[in-house]
């Protein structure tokens, strides 16, 4: 119909005539409704797959401190002993140095009460005996310098005495050819006098005076020789009193040397020992010091591991936990090791605390409801047993503080933030399992590029 006319001809058809069949046909206008609505989704739906969205890696943890020294500890006693009295209870705040047990001693060898007056007695005795072995060494010292100082003086007389017999010898040797040549003069004179009394030119009694002077000359020779022999004789003489003077006093000298030695190696284990006294009268000083357990910091008694009165506890056995006062918290989260790659220190984190009711949009942040922000501080070199890796998350400045009701140990579901992308890209990864993906490779620490 060419609709020129205002009155509607279906309209009194539809309003005076019984057309069952028609009535039951759907309204066009409410077609006419649906499709319009359906293809202002399907706009609204292409919308929003170009709509940015924040990629992230999810991991779950626990609340943890940022450094060791404020995670829980084991308070451990250095020596073994018996418990005397506590002087706090579960739960107590305790500052650095309050006395938090007191034991008393169970070894034999420490139950003197005047342990540390007797090793300072055997002290003194032993420092006694050290410096008598130091007078000693001194008057061996002052020994040896003498009889150093007696053999050079025995030495020169000795070498005089050698010079002045190799001179005599040398002197009589002289004499005794002088004394020769007489001898041979004399024997001379003899035959010629022998030789004028056969031809009787001088009388039996100047031949027998003649024969008196050769004997004489002759015993004159025999004495000159003896005389040398025995010059000589003094000459081995001194020569051997020379070798003995050195002897004897080379064994003087090694006795005092060897007495000496004694005396320096005793002295040697004197100063071991004084030492070693010394070194017991501290450790006995710092034993002594360890009766009293202290509390080495700030912070709440949690659980006392050792309870009774006059329980005993080993060396180094675990004796409470003391968790520490205000420590800075910091979440422990684990990520698999196929996201590692792409997180660095400094990335953003929105973090779930357990017990604490939240609602997160993990591709926008900014409108999630009871979030708290982190910075990634620490990205383990290694994974762990169960094949993840550790990163630590510190609070982040920019954004709301923690809750202050937090503990450590409670759980933790995080979220690191990475670049954005369209929303249909991430549902395209998401259903081919890809990993997120980086404008640019992220840059290891203290490496410049």
């Amino acid at each position: 119909m060419l609709n020129l006319s205002n009155q509607r001809v279906d309209e009194q058809l539809w309003n005076h005539y019984p057309l069952r069949t028609l009535r039951t046909l759907p309204d066009l206008k409410a077609s006419r409704r649906l499709g319009r609505l359906m293809i202002g989704l399907l706009v609204g739906v292409i919308v929003v797959l170009f709509m940015p969205w924040q990629q992230n890696i999810t991991g779950e943890g626990s609340l943890t401190a940022m450094s060791p020294r404020d995670r829980p500890q084991t308070l451990q006693n250095a020596i073994p002993g018996r418990i005397e009295r506590w002087n706090v209870a579960e739960g107590d705040l305790v500052k650095k140095g309050d006395t938090l047990l007191v034991i008393s001693e169970i070894k034999d060898e420490y139950f003197d009460p005047n342990l540390p007056q007797r090793l300072d007695e055997q002290l003194a005795a032993k420092r006694g005996s050290r410096n008598a072995t130091d007078s000693k060494i001194a008057a061996l010292d002052g020994q040896m310098a003498a009889l150093r100082a007696g053999l050079n003086v025995k030495l020169a007389s000795a070498r005089n005495k050698v010079k002045q017999s190799r001179f005599k010898v040398i002197s009589d040797s002289t004499d005794l050819i002088a004394v020769q040549n007489f001898f041979q003069t004399a024997r001379v004179r003899l035959d010629r006098y022998e030789e004028a009394y056969r031809n009787g030119l001088i009388s039996l009694t100047d031949l027998e005076t003649r024969r008196l002077k050769f004997a004489e000359d002759r015993a004159k020779l025999v004495a000159q020789e003896n005389k040398l022999n025995g010059a000589r004789q003094e000459l081995v003489n001194a020569t051997l009193d020379l070798s003995e003077i050195q002897a004897d006093y080379s064994e003087k000298l090694a006795k005092a040397l060897s007495d000496q030695s004694s005396a320096v190696s005793y002295r040697a284990e004197a100063t071991g020992e004084i030492s070693k006294l010394q070194n017991k009268i501290s450790s006995v000083d710092v034993r002594q010091g360890l009766y009293v357990i202290r509390a080495p910091q700030d912070g709440y008694v949690v659980k006392a591991l050792k309870a009774g009165i006059g329980e005993t506890i080993k060396e180094g056995e675990s004796i409470a936990t003391l968790q520490p006062a205000k420590p800075a918290l910091a979440v422990e989260m684990y990520v698999r090791a196929m996201d590692v790659p792409l997180i660095t220190p400094g990335r953003k984190v929105r973090i779930e605390f357990d017990g604490w009711p939240a609602v997160q949009f993990s591709g926008w942040p900014t409108v999630a409801v009871g979030t708290f922000g982190g910075q990634v501080a620490v990205v383990d070199a290694v994974s762990s047993t169960t094949g993840k890796y550790r990163l630590l998350v510190r609070p982040d400045k920019d954004d709301q503080p923690w809750p202050s009701q937090l503990r450590q140990g409670s759980g933790v579901y995080g979220w690191v933030m990475l670049d954005d992308v369209p929303i249909w890209y991430e549902l395209w990864r998401q259903l081919n399992g890809f990993p997120p993906s980086l404008k640019q490779e992220p840059k290891e620490e203290g490496v410049k590029k």
